[in-house]
C-alpha cells in the first residue's frame, strides 16, 4: 500500500514525465532501481539518452528542489546510470546526459523547471 507522500511523489513524476514527452523526449523506462540508487526517468531525445532525477519541495526556504540534488546524489545517479547502461548493452554506446526536474510549490502556485544537462559525470 502506498503512502500519501508516495502518491503524490508518483504524481510529480507523472507531470514531469509528461511534461518531457509535450517537449519531444520519448519515455523508455520509470523508476530504475539498482543497489547503487534510483532513476526516475530515462528518456530518449534524438540519439541522446536523457537519464532524469526529479526533485520536489513545497518551498525553496532550504535550498530549492534543484539545490538539493547534491554531489553525492548525483554520484549515485551517474552510478545508477552506469549499472542501467550495464543491463542494456543495446544503449551503452548512445550520448548521455543527465537533466533535473525540479517542481515546487504546491497546488496554482507549482513550478516546474527542466533543468537540460544539469551536471555532468566529472563535475
Amino acid at each position: 500500500m502506498s503512502s500519501p507522500r508516495q502518491l503524490a511523489g508518483r504524481a510529480i513524476e507523472e507531470d514531469a514525465e509528461s511534461h518531457l514527452v509535450g517537449a519531444g523526449l520519448r519515455a523508455v523506462a520509470r523508476n530504475v532501481t539498482c543497489r547503487m540508487g534510483e532513476i526516475d526517468l530515462v528518456m530518449r531525445e534524438g540519439d541522446t539518452l536523457v537519464f532524469v532525477e526529479v526533485r520536489f519541495r513545497r518551498s525553496s526556504s532550504h535550498g530549492g528542489a534543484a539545490a538539493s540534488v547534491t554531489h553525492a546524489k548525483r554520484a549515485r545517479l551517474v552510478a545508477a546510470a552506469r549499472w542501467y547502461l550495464m543491463r542494456n548493452p543495446r544503449l551503452a554506446e548512445a550520448p548521455c546526459r543527465f537533466d533535473v526536474v525540479a517542481v515546487e510549490g504546491s497546488g496554482e502556485a507549482r513550478r516546474m523547471e527542466w533543468l537540460r544537462d544539469a551536471f555532468r559525470i566529472d563535475s
